[in-house]
């Protein structure tokens, strides 16, 4: 095992670390391992955006829509889910979704997040026609939409492959996939969380297909419940490892378990190790491109503070957001706050595009 100061001066080299040196590297203390976050980050985005790229700090406008919060996986960490029976479970029509994405396009977005539960009755077509609805009505925004579980779970539904689901969701007007339901791609833990949910290797081979087929994704991870660090580590170790073979990932988003309102009652995990742990990530995935900052769980201030532990990107305009909010965490943004933000840190606030090519 290689001393901490030889760890350190490959993080400085912009060498790869491995799982190892990544459990010690875990353990200095948090400002130094979020200067090494920081560098690292200056490294990755220096020559990005025309050679001023490690001053600028993306963001999106976008609207996330949840089509139905009918779910019959029953996540413990999960609020917002509801079964068929349940008097406040629902199912969007395409109108209600569209009075929404209008509502967005007029604020100047150009994206939505289209995730739902695992309804197991939706059919085929309800899916297909909402994807050709949204590209004939509204084409100037993308679909980045549903999740690698969701996806296992239609193939299923519909008797399809994955990669059949995948092609028909594309030709339909699927722009690009979020990585929603990864939590810790450790199968141990997965089990106790979520055991309905896809395998590990399960939401792996899912981007794996969507990567091949030309849609890039985000990758994520939710921790803070009942993972160890060495899971934490393993499942980066794991998306790295698929970012090696498929280049398809634009970026890492991570966030911490909210507890409250879930059947997973427990202490919450802070800004500290929140910070702690995005600074790994950076060091970590050294081929991404992007780190995002969670304002979203941890608040306006810890998500500008995180700009100096690693991230480059602030994240979205998050127009509409239902998941957190179930357990209780409620933050808003608008497009000004959001650039007073990264203006107060001392950086250029630039808004993108999922695939982050800059729009002002």
């Amino acid at each position: 095992m290689k001393s901490l100061c030889e760890i350190r001066k490959k993080v400085l080299n912009g060498e790869r670390i491995d799982k190892e040196e990544a459990l010690e590297l875990y353990r200095l203390p948090l400002p130094e391992l979020g200067e090494l976050a920081h560098q690292r980050r200056i490294q990755k985005k220096k020559e990005a955006y025309g050679g001023q790229g490690d001053r600028i700090v993306t963001y999106i406008i976008e609207r996330n829509i949840n089509y139905t919060n009918v779910c019959n996986v029953g996540c413990r960490f999960c609020a917002f889910y509801r079964r068929e029976r349940d008097p406040d479970s629902y199912v969007l029509s395409y109108e209600e979704i569209s009075k929404k994405i209008r509502e967005l396009e007029e604020l100047g977005g150009v994206q939505i997040l289209l995730q739902g539960g695992h309804h197991p009755k939706l059919g085929l077509d309800y899916y297909l026609g909402l994807l050709h609805h949204i590209r004939v009505h509204h084409p100037t925004i993308n679909i980045h939409g549903f999740s690698p579980p969701e996806f296992q779970h239609l193939a299923k539904v519909f008797r399809m492959s994955v990669a059949e689901v995948l092609q028909r969701f594309r030709e339909a007007g699927l722009g690009s996939i979020p990585g929603g339901g990864a939590e810790i791609l450790v199968d141990s833990v997965r089990k106790t969380i979520a055991p309905r949910k896809c395998s590990s290797e399960e939401w792996l081979e899912v981007m794996r297909i969507a990567h091949r087929m030309g849609l890039r994704s985000s990758a994520t991870m939710m921790f803070g419940h009942k993972e160890g660090l060495e899971d934490r580590v393993e499942h980066l170790d794991k998306i790295r490892s698929l970012q090696d073979e498929t280049g398809g990932f634009t970026v890492f988003i991570c966030w911490t378990f909210q507890p409250d309102r879930t059947a997973m009652p427990m202490e919450k995990t802070g800004a500290a190790e929140y910070l702690r742990m995005q600074a790994l990530a950076r060091i970590y995935l050294d081929n991404f491109d992007n780190i995002q900052s969670s304002w979203v769980t941890q608040g306006p201030e810890i998500g500008q503070l995180a700009l100096f532990f690693g991230a480059n990107d602030f994240g979205s305009v998050m127009i509409e957001e239902n998941v957190v909010a179930s357990a209780g965490t409620i933050y808003r943004l608008d497009a000004n706050e959001i650039e007073r933000l990264i203006r107060e840190a001392g950086y250029l606030p630039r808004r993108r595009n999922n695939w982050y090519q800059l729009l002002n």
